[in-house]
């Protein structure tokens, strides 16, 4: 009996020394794994702390929200072009000598989108500029222009528009009417405060004289070289010019009864005193262009009724200009120089 009681007591021994073995090995791996969670949280924290707050932040308010941080965008606020641009040249070389290549005035404007519209990359230009020009059969007149103003407006840093007004048929040319088919078709497209209306056989010699708007209505060929680089008169109005919309649509825009050659500057200008404004013009350096010399086109004759019509502008102007314009658009071509808008204008009456 005292042997079994014996036997009994170191059997209970080694069941209590294998229970307390398993406490401990369990207990060693419970704190182990604890402190492996919590080494990880604190890395968490370490790496991501903005998001732990705003995450414990939302929380804290009963919201539901992603803590995904969306990448930041840096946008480049532009700012406005300086007045005048820094990248202009001054005098140039005009020469009508050698033809032109559109392909390549192409190639050398690659900045001009389809249209010939054109904007400045590194700044904000000042004016929104339409220029219009009248047209009819003078296709390698058009290649010189383009050739030579496409660089002269680009130095200039403005944002423009080229639009080729092309009068359809064989019958009398209306270059006043056609500027006004140019000023309306333009806006159809764009937001231009400022219209320049130029003949396609004029080149400026200096990039200093600015296409663009001005505070009173701008003259721009002042010195041509077909009048001996002097202003013909002092109410010359011809050639190329600039009006804001403002100035545009004060004097009713231009008039459409001019058919044949003369008289519609001599009205334009008519127009402008009897609203009170004056023309401003550059120096007679800076305003020197160059005429490409031709004969003078077919059905655009002197207009004989020219005189008697620019005696009576101002009772005129209020019923026949932009408020009276009526046209048919008959074919729009985008050249990435230009916008020629063909169009059917009528006959005189």
């Amino acid at each position: 009996m005292r042997l079994f009681g014996s036997l009994l007591h170191k059997i209970c021994t080694v069941v209590t020394v294998l229970c307390l073995i398993h406490i401990g090995v369990s207990l060693f791996y419970y704190l182990n794994e604890s402190r492996s969670v919590l080494l990880r949280n604190q890395q968490t924290q370490s790496e991501a702390p903005s998001q732990t707050v705003i995450a414990s932040t939302a929380t804290s308010r009963g919201l539901d929200v992603n803590v995904t941080a969306a990448p930041v965008k840096t946008v480049k606020v532009l700012e406005k072009c300086p007045d005048p641009s820094p990248i202009l040249v001054g005098p140039l070389r005009v020469e009508f000598s050698d033809p032109v290549n559109l392909e390549l005035v192409r190639k050398e404007n690659a900045n001009v989108k389809d249209g010939g519209r054109y904007r400045p990359s590194d700044c904000v230009a000042l004016q929104k500029v339409a220029i219009i020009i009248p047209f009819r059969h003078r296709d390698e007149h058009l290649k010189y222009w383009l050739y030579y103003l496409h660089p002269i407006l680009q130095r200039q840093q403005l944002d423009y528009g080229i639009y080729v007004i092309n009068q359809a048929g064989e019958d009398t040319f209306n270059r006043a009417k056609l500027l006004n088919v140019g000023y309306a078709e333009a806006l159809k497209e764009y937001d231009y405060d400022c219209f320049v209306f130029s003949d396609v056989d004029l080149i400026p010699m200096d990039d200093r004289n600015t296409y663009k708007c001005y505070n009173q209505p701008r003259h721009l060929s002042v010195s041509m070289d077909k009048f001996g680089f002097r202003l013909p008169y002092n109410q010359y109005f011809g050639g190329v010019s600039a009006l804001s919309k403002e100035q545009y649509l004060k004097i009713n825009g231009l008039p459409n009864n001019y058919w044949g050659w003369g008289g519609e500057d001599d009205d334009i200008y008519n127009r402008l005193v009897a609203r009170g404004m004056s023309v401003s013009r550059p120096d007679g350096v800076i305003g020197k262009c160059r005429m490409i010399r031709h004969n003078r086109d077919a059905k655009n004759e002197p207009n004989p009724q020219r005189f008697d019509r620019i005696a009576h502008t101002r009772i005129t102007m209020n019923k026949d200009g932009i408020n009276s314009l009526q046209y048919k658009v008959l074919n729009v071509e985008k050249d990435q120089l230009f916008t020629k808008i063909t169009v059917d204008i009528g006959k005189p009456t």
